[in-house]
């Protein structure tokens, strides 16, 4: 009985290190199709909130990373800088909101030189389906109620819920989730509004933006 044992066991050895090979060489063979396939969607996403008639150059390698307070988060973020005929026209910059109803919620933020929004989408998040997941625009259109506004002193007190005084529509039953999400790209437009030669003037860090 001891042998059987023994057999048995070194079998079961076998076999899970077979296992851990084989989904250790299927992780290396898809690493680059992996990295290819999340290239392709960045690149969709940048180009929404980065319309191409504003940029001639590769956002996705014209990348910094950017720390501040003000974009919900202590890690650094990447920001993508647009330019035109090689002159700077707009950046994208990724943000988090972090209070929204079922935790944070990252989004990019699309803004020309002027500071003037022109896009916003948000790249994840964990809120109620049919709910709070209506700022995904799979599921409906109203992060596109950002783009072609700005933040003045004029209309600061504008950039809230509705029910808050404000302009954005909120949803019925979720009204955290709109909130979080407009106070996010209120405080990362103020924060590019205030610091838009410093961001513009920074190298380019990001890993593989040089590739």
């Amino acid at each position: 009985m001891l042998n059987a044992i023994r057999k048995n066991g070194a079998i079961l050895a076998l076999f899970a290190c077979a296992s851990t090979g084989l989904v250790a060489l299927t992780q290396y063979l898809t690493k680059d199709q992996i990295q290819r396939q999340e290239q392709i969607q960045l690149l969709s996403v940048l180009n929404q909130v980065i319309p191409t008639e504003i940029h001639d150059n590769d956002l996705y390698k014209s990348c910094t990373l950017v720390t501040a307070p003000s974009l919900g988060t202590d890690t650094a973020m990447p920001m993508y800088v647009a330019t035109l005929n090689g002159e700077p026209s707009g950046l994208a910059i990724e943000a988090i909101a972090p209070d929204g109803y079922n935790g944070a919620i990252k989004v990019i933020v699309g803004i020309d030189k002027n500071g003037v929004v022109t896009g916003t989408r948000v790249l994840s998040h964990q809120e109620t389906p049919g709910l709070g997941d209506k700022i995904d625009l799979r599921v409906s259109d109203w992060i596109l109620s950002f783009a072609g506004k700005s933040l003045t002193d004029q209309n600061a007190a504008s950039w809230r819920v509705r029910k808050d005084g404000g302009q954005f529509d909120q949803f019925t039953g979720a009204t955290i989730t709109p909130r979080a999400v407009v106070k996010s790209v209120r405080n990362t437009l103020d924060y590019v509004n205030k610091n838009r030669d410093t961001l513009l003037a920074q190298p380019f860090n990001c890993g593989g933006s040089n590739d």
